[in-house]
């Protein structure tokens, strides 16, 4: 069984991915919300979900451009910015927010020597700028940020979180 959430209010759906074929494209609609929506299956969609999910994730919290969205990072290099067809980023954010680059910012996931994660933000470089705290990262600046640490691109806040539970939303 496959579990996704709706993109609008998070509501988890269920569903058996083995009775489909590969490059298939699912159409949902939320039964909490009623959005609309589709997915797409592929290789990697099928693999283990839980070893994406155990690396943090970033969620982008709901603003006039968009709708709230849960993206799982993955150890090494995760490039934020906002989707276009076309182009390889592997955390994009769905968004109508013009002042989000493409490939906005940078956060790089690692383990230390106790093997805890670790969390170094950086800027894409970007038009108009990433900010921690409400201050802005200079150009070849790195930031070691903090599970629950809000950051903003563009008019859009994200928040980092650390290991995503499958039994609770975000743990």
């Amino acid at each position: 069984m496959k579990r996704i959430r709706c993109p609008k209010c998070s509501n988890p759906i269920t569903f058996d991915e083995t009775k489909y074929e590969l490059t298939q494209t699912l159409a949902f609609k939320c039964p909490t919300c009623g959005k609309k929506f589709a997915i797409r299956l592929s290789p990697k969609a099928q693999a283990d979900d839980n070893e994406e999910k155990s690396f943090g994730a970033i969620v982008v919290i709901e603003n006039v451009f968009h709708y709230k969205q849960v993206i799982p990072l993955s150890l090494g290099d995760n490039f934020i910015g906002r989707y276009q067809k076309g182009v390889d980023n592997n955390c994009p954010i769905h968004t109508d927010d013009p002042s989000i680059d493409i490939t906005h910012c940078v956060i790089t996931v690692s383990k230390d020597k106790r093997g805890r994660l670790k969390y170094v933000l950086r800027d894409g470089p970007s038009n108009t700028g990433t900010f921690v705290d409400n201050v802005i990262l200079g150009d070849r600046e790195r930031r070691v940020i903090e599970p629950g640490r809000l950051f903003t691109i563009g008019a859009t806040s994200v928040i980092l979180k650390d290991v995503v539970d499958d039994n609770n939303k975000e743990a």
